[in-house]
């Protein structure tokens, strides 16, 4: 395991980075997933989310399960064993490594974050197999210039890459160019290589999900930008869109469509040709 930031903080460094005041996304997450890494500003907030929109829960969950099947598919059935996971998150059950070890004890896995507190514990747990490696990188979606640049110290880019970007993308305001920062980073990567994403949506039929949005806006941090499901697809323009499409997430299985109930957490995966 290898930590990289600039350069190579020291963890009482990015400890004093944590602001435990202000209720951050990545805890509040890790809370409804039942984790520990959180505080109780982020708690406090989490049950004010869920009593506004009660489903918000499940959609931690089936995000869970759409990375698990996502990476379980793309490393067995797909054969590829390199991954760059952006947006990691506090480390929970089956994170990206361990899916895709599983599969393929020899698979490579970046991860990309720029949470303070994710680095704090990514050391710690974001292990690997003796044959794979697993390397942890302080970067910005925003700079994807450097991820690539400092991914390529431990993934072999003349080889397909599955980008893993899950509930990312929704911290990348219109005005920032999303879409043209996930085709940099798809650019960078060789034919054959994979585009993994999830995004929350907006959609008439669910006007609770607006108001939790509308709440964390205005008392956590980062901020989140919705998107429609159409806006949502927009992201694989170019990419061959593998069934069943973008769905909600706890209805997407490789090649199928599961009968579960619909979440306005969406995703799909994409192949570049």
């Amino acid at each position: 395991m290898s930590i990289d930031g600039p350069e190579r903080r020291t963890a009482e460094d990015v400890q004093q980075r944590i602001d435990t005041s202000v209720p951050h996304t990545a805890r509040v997450w890790n809370y409804w997933l039942g984790g520990r890494d959180n505080y109780e500003v982020d708690r406090r907030t989490g049950d004010q989310i869920r009593r506004l929109h009660p489903g918000i829960g499940e959609y931690a969950r089936a995000d869970r399960r759409f990375l698990g099947h996502a990476v379980a598919h793309m490393a067995g059935e797909l054969g590829v064993r390199q991954f760059l996971d952006i947006g990691t998150g506090l480390p929970t059950a089956d994170n990206t490594h361990e899916v895709a070890q599983r599969a393929a004890p020899g698979s490579r896995i970046v991860y990309v974050d720029n949470d303070p507190i994710v680095l704090v514990h990514a050391q710690a747990l974001l292990t690997s197999t003796p044959e794979g490696r697993t390397a942890y990188l302080d970067c910005d979606l925003r700079d994807p210039g450097r991820i690539l640049e400092r991914a390529a110290e431990t993934l072999d880019f003349s080889r397909p890459v599955a980008l893993i970007l899950l509930g990312v993308v929704i911290f990348i305001e219109d005005d920032e160019d999303s879409y043209g920062l996930v085709r940099r980073l798809m650019d960078g990567l060789p034919s054959g290589s994979l585009l993994a994403l999830s995004h929350t949506v907006t959609s008439p039929a669910m006007p609770d999900v607006d108001k939790a949005v509308a709440f964390w806006n205005a008392n956590g941090t980062p901020k989140l930008t919705q998107r429609t499901p159409a806006q949502v697809e927009r992201y694989f323009d170019g990419l061959e869109l593998l069934e069943p499409g973008v769905v909600p997430c706890s209805r997407w299985l490789p090649g199928e469509l599961l009968d579960a109930p619909e979440v306005a957490m969406y995703g799909g995966v994409g192949r570049k040709r």
